[in-house]
């Protein structure tokens, strides 16, 4: 399953109508004509374009990988002039206008991704600075943010958006329309302790009910806690499994979903099973590796390290098939477990990632190769042969990530 890709369904179904479902479903390998070379991944970017990038992107820039300029560019220039991202712009030189899909999510991805490249190049601040304006401008009244500007409030789009948020150095609490933010509209997207078991709902097309979805879950948990798509490993486990109690709270409702997840992976030897129409009985490893991103920030140390061990012996083909957003997941994934993501299960997801896409500008070593590195150096006396013969300054080559900025005229 693609990221998000349920709350793309329901979108699409939501302006198009049901027709639209079997195409955001659709994972098509076949490859779109004249793909732009600065562009993650081979397969048709309608659906999925500035997302994938965005999270490629991201991982890239988590594991030490310092992308392609053209990489950034392209996704900077998919930007519209009032700040938002649409999925995918086929034509970024023609003017954004009102039948745009501009969304939350892909938005949210970019400001994330953005962000995080721009800490070293102020350049990009004025585009996160444009996309932020924009999130804040269609915020429900509820305080969450649905899929597309007028859409009700969901836990997927509002966790998203709270990452960004955060990201960019923004309180969430803050962001307010007509008195709430987010942490008002999560605890209404979350349910009851019975036999919803806490999780976070994902609402039916037709009739609005909320259903039990890990996936939602995941993304509520993220953004009750204030986190973005980035989490560190959690330093000390969390005791134990939060008490489910009524989710008046955007902490409860963290609480509640957290134990959710657990229950669900304990259930599953440790993964999420999918959801998918004509999925059944199949594991989930994107919504897996979102619970271990969800898990990792709240504590959960245990599991979040036992559901990413699970994904690191089961994830190769699924990540072969559905392209750079999953290998980013994964990074991402093995990041919050405290795993190399350049020894995962035996696979090298950085070079797998880099290989989606144009070849980065430079790359960090692995711990363990750096490792060795620090170890010759000490074998040597501490002496480098490059200062032996002559050739100084070694030591600032290739350190520091000077991304490019968007070099393309913005659309007025």
């Amino acid at each position: 399953m693609n990221v998000r890709r349920s709350a793309a369904v329901l979108a699409a179904v939501a302006v198009f109508g049901p027709a639209a479902a079997p195409a955001a479903f659709a994972n098509d390998a076949s490859p779109s004509p004249a793909l732009p070379s600065g562009l993650y991944g081979k397969t048709d970017p309608k659906f999925d374009g500035v997302f994938r990038q965005s999270y490629a992107l991201l991982a890239q820039q988590t594991a030490g990988v310092r992308p392609a300029a053209k990489a950034v560019d392209w996704l900077t220039g998919q930007q519209c002039a009032n700040g938002g991202f649409a999925a995918y712009r086929e034509d970024a030189g023609q003017p954004c206008d009102a039948k745009t899909l501009v969304d939350s999510n892909s938005t949210a991805a970019a400001v994330q991704a953005l962000t995080a490249l721009g800490g070293k190049d102020k350049s990009l601040a004025k585009p996160v600075g444009r996309s932020i304006g924009w999130l804040k401008s269609v915020q429900n009244k509820d305080g969450g943010w649905g899929y597309n500007p007028g859409l009700p409030s969901d836990a997927n789009s509002t966790g998203i958006v709270v990452g960004a948020l955060a990201a960019a150095g923004q309180n969430p609490a803050s962001v307010r329309k007509d008195g709430k933010s987010a942490y008002d509209a999560l605890p209404k997207l979350a349910m009851g302790c019975g036999k919803d078991g806490g999780a976070f709902g994902l609402a039916d097309a037709k009739s609005g009910k909320l259903s039990p979805n890990a996936d939602a879950t995941a993304a509520g948990v993220l953004g009750s806690l204030g986190k973005g798509l980035v989490v560190e490993p959690a330093k000390k486990a969390a005791s134990g499994v939060p008490e489910c109690a009524k989710p008046d709270s955007a902490s409860q409702a963290a609480g509640n979903g957290t134990g959710y997840l657990l229950k669900t992976l304990s259930e599953n030897d440790g993964h999420l099973m999918s959801s998918m129409p004509g999925a059944k009985d199949k594991p989930d490893q994107g919504n897996t590796a979102d619970a271990v991103i969800a898990l990792a920030a709240a504590g959960q140390k245990q599991q979040a390290e036992k559901s990413a061990k699970w994904l690191a012996g089961n994830s190769a083909d699924w990540a072969e098939q559905s392209g750079p957003a999953a290998y980013a997941q994964l990074v991402l994934a093995a990041h919050a477990a405290g795993m190399d993501p350049r020894d995962f299960g035996g696979a090298d997801l950085v070079k797998q990632l880099n290989a989606q896409g144009p070849a980065p500008e430079t790359a960090s070593k692995s711990p363990s190769a750096a490792a060795s590195d620090q170890k010759k150096d000490e074998d040597d006396g501490g002496v480098s042969i490059w200062w032996i013969i002559g050739v100084g300054m070694v030591a600032g080559i290739g350190i520091g990530f000077l991304y490019s900025g968007n070099r393309k005229k913005q659309q007025p």
